[in-house]
C-alpha cells in the first residue's frame, strides 16, 4: 500500500473512448473500479459518480455514430472524473424530482459524493461533466 507522501504526491491519469451506450457506461465504471485499485486509491464512492455521469452521457448527450471520452485523475489527495460528450448544448442541471418520478436523482447523488462537480463547455460541439472528490489519507502502516 503507498504511503500518505506517495498518494499526494503522485499523478495519474487514465483516458478512454467508449460507445455512448449502456455497455459503455458499464465499462467506464468497471474500468475506473479496476484502475482505482490497480493505483492503491478508494474507489466506491468514485464507482458510482462514474457510474452517473457516464449514464448520463449516454443517455442525454448521445450522437449516434460518436463515442464518450472518460478521463480518470488521481492527484494530490483528489479524484477526478471526467465524462466529455458531443452535445455540448444539452447541459445537465440539478433536479429535485417528487416521490413518484422514478429518475432524475443521478445528479443528486454526484452532489452528495463529490467534493465539486460542474461543466466544462467546449470545444464545439462537445461538453465535459466532472466531478472531484477527496481521496482520504492513507495510513502507513
Amino acid at each position: 500500500m503507498e504511503t500518505e507522501t506517495q498518494l499526494h504526491a503522485t499523478a495519474r491519469q487514465f483516458t478512454v473512448l467508449l460507445s455512448a451506450t449502456p455497455r459503455g457506461a458499464r465499462l467506464a465504471r468497471l474500468l475506473a473500479t479496476e484502475q482505482l485499485r490497480t493505483w492503491g486509491v478508494p474507489f466506491e464512492a468514485a464507482a458510482h459518480v462514474v457510474a452517473e455521469l457516464a449514464a448520463n452521457a449516454v443517455t442525454h448527450g448521445r450522437v449516434p455514430g460518436r463515442d464518450f471520452r472518460f478521463t480518470l485523475l488521481a492527484t494530490h489527495g483528489v479524484i477526478r472524473i471526467e465524462v466529455t460528450d458531443t452535445r455540448g448544448e444539452r447541459v445537465p442541471e440539478l433536479r429535485h424530482p417528487g416521490d413518484e418520478e422514478e429518475a432524475g436523482r443521478g445528479l443528486q447523488l454526484v452532489e452528495a459524493l463529490a467534493a465539486r462537480w460542474g461543466v466544462t463547455p467546449g470545444p464545439a460541439p462537445r461538453k465535459t461533466t466532472w466531478a472531484e472528490l477527496s481521496v482520504p489519507r492513507a495510513r502507513v502502516n
